[in-house]
């Protein structure tokens, strides 16, 4: 048979292989999720979530220097309180748990870089991402203690602030307090498209921010729409977000596009924890090869478009690509 195009030509070997790969990552892009708690002495697994912790203060440095070890150096952080209340004021409160975390991390590695999730959902008393009026979650009073919240944070120490509570002009009122307050050179990575999913169970079990009552699809996302997506990524970045976050990111792969080719801002992707908990869950019983899913899980996300990728596998992928396995 005579053929001319022959596809396969380039994929003969891997030295070929990797040197024609459209989709190329780098360590440099990964941000590991972390969680703090009050106390002292624990490093709690999260049940759901194995190989996850949830850290006290004095613990946090040997995760952070592990960490640092396997080449990933940027880290969010979650904070749990020890008190919860309905104004979420362990939030901004200037000893707070993420604000003591900070001041932590900067004393013993300040070469890592540290952003911090601004929501209210782990302080508050009902589990809300924001303020109540009867049992409606209130947008615009909410406004005023997510702006506190970023401004404790960065005064503790935060090298960026990623709001993720989904309340409409958060993006602006964020940055116009930073402003304000001196700091104007401080991103914003806004959690733009988040989706109201069911894939974040586990994570509240790790953050112990599940609502009291009802759901948060009066403010996260629908899962049906897309258009929707980009005008909540738009109106971010008109309002100063500096980077745009998609979550999930294995479900919603066709949005991570679409908010790349809309936006002139880098693109960021959360690989949530039910993502981490169904891999991991499969490979304890042997049905699939959690190395392999793992990276195909990542390679898709960056071939989707994202350029950031927020993942609990941070760690073994900085390996993976260290050994060539991926990249």
């Amino acid at each position: 048979m005579e053929m001319i195009k022959r596809p396969r030509r380039i994929r003969g070997s891997e030295s070929l292989r990797k040197m024609v790969r459209e989709t190329r990552m780098d360590k440099a892009s990964l941000i590991y999720p972390m969680f703090v708690q009050e106390g002292t002495g624990k490093e709690d697994e999260i049940p759901s979530m194995p190989g996850q912790f949830r850290y006290t203060l004095d613990r946090l440095p040997y995760e952070l220097e592990r960490v640092m070890r396997a080449g990933v150096e940027r880290v969010m952080l979650f904070g749990i309180p020890g008190v919860k209340d309905e104004v979420a004021s362990g939030a901004y409160a200037a000893d707070g748990i993420v604000q003591r975390a900070l001041e932590v991390g900067k004393k013993e590695f300040p070469q890592l870089y540290y952003i911090t999730d601004v929501c209210l959902c782990e302080y508050t008393s009902h589990g809300h991402c924001g303020m109540l009026c009867g049992q409606e979650v209130e947008n615009d009073s909410t406004l005023k203690l997510l702006a506190k919240t970023a401004v404790s944070h960065v005064q503790a120490g935060a090298d960026m602030v990623a709001p993720s509570d989904m309340m409409d002009g958060r993006v602006l009122a964020i940055r116009k307090a930073l402003d304000q307050n001196g700091y104007k050179e401080i991103p914003i990575m806004s959690y733009a498209v988040k989706y109201a999913s069911a894939f974040y169970g586990p994570f509240r079990e790790a953050a112990d921010s599940a609502p009291a009552f009802g759901d948060r699809k009066s403010y996260q996302m629908d899962m049906h729409n897309s258009r929707e997506g980009v005008k909540e990524a738009l109106l971010d970045v008109e309002e100063g977000a500096d980077i745009i976050m998609v979550k999930p990111a294995l479900s919603y792969l066709d949005m991570i596009t679409k908010v790349r080719d809309v936006t002139n801002v880098p693109v960021a992707a959360y690989s949530v924890s039910g993502e981490y908990a169904m891999v991991k869950a499969a490979a304890r019983n042997g049905w699939i090869d959690e190395e392999r899913v793992m990276c195909e899980m990542a390679v898709s996300t960056y071939r989707a478009g994202a350029q950031i990728y927020l993942t609990y596998y941070a760690k073994e992928l900085a390996k993976c690509m260290d050994e060539g396995r991926i990249g």
